[in-house]
């Protein structure tokens, strides 16, 4: 993956399986955000292969985004309609039922008075709960997360903590991108750090790792992702991407 004349990602190898949740660490402009939004078909790979879901993004990127949840650091949010128009915008973009929206702007807690404020006007948790909530109405087969926890207040932290364990649990993948590591080690399985465009994995404290750490691979099927020279055959599988 190349930003302008540079590689970003550069024989970055990764694979997550359908019903695990990885941390993405590394420190800033290492190329985590790029592989996120490279997942969730918003970036071109330059060269190599790129799968996603089964899909390759050098062909299809269109599809695999109603099949994903992505919350990144821009919000994607209308600053002039208001929180519910939003809500309700994203879910008919990608066919969500209107039960689904409910049900995930009442976990993230922004139903009620909140409905009906510009998304413009919110506080920074508050947009961040809001955006959360758009890709959580999609139940989506892959989640990525660049700084989930970003903004939020305690409720809301543990809000998020408590969907990437559902998620992973009722057989979605999970990426999260995150400096928190204290935070986020005890709700994911494994651990992967991008440094000069690459990907290696890092051993996780199994006293800190979230459930079943330990059998997580050996009990995972298939979840079909793959980008930039990929096997397409698991959640995020072998991102080998220039």
């Amino acid at each position: 993956m190349l930003l302008g004349r540079f590689p970003a990602l550069a024989g970055a190898t990764l694979q997550v399986e359908a019903g695990e949740a990885v941390l993405l660490q590394g420190p800033n402009g290492a190329g985590k955000s790029t592989l996120l939004r490279l997942c969730a078909g918003l970036l071109r790979p330059e060269r190599g292969d790129a799968f996603v879901l089964g899909r390759d993004l050098h062909k299809d990127r269109r599809s695999v985004r109603n099949r994903i949840g992505y919350v990144g650091h821009q919000s994607m949010l209308y600053d002039d309609l208001t929180v519910e128009e939003n809500v309700r915008f994203w879910g008919r973009a990608a066919g969500v039922e209107r039960a689904q929206q409910d049900a995930a702007a009442a976990r993230m807690q922004i139903e009620g008075r909140l409905f009906d404020v510009p998304v413009g006007r919110l506080s920074a948790g508050q947009r961040r709960r809001t955006a959360i909530a758009v890709a959580a109405a999609r139940r989506p087969e892959l989640w990525l997360l660049d700084e989930p926890h970003a903004g939020l207040d305690q409720s809301g932290r543990d809000i998020v903590d408590a969907l990437i364990t559902d998620a992973a649990a009722a057989g979605g993948a999970v990426l999260v991108a995150s400096h928190e590591l204290d935070r986020v080690e005890p709700v994911v399985h494994r651990r992967v750090t991008i440094a000069g465009g690459t990907a290696t994995e890092t051993p996780l404290d199994v006293t800190t790792a979230g459930p079943d750490a330990s059998s997580a691979v050996e009990n995972a099927r298939p979840a079909d992702i793959t980008t930039g020279g990929l096997d397409a055959s698991s959640a995020v599988e072998n991102t080998d991407v220039v």
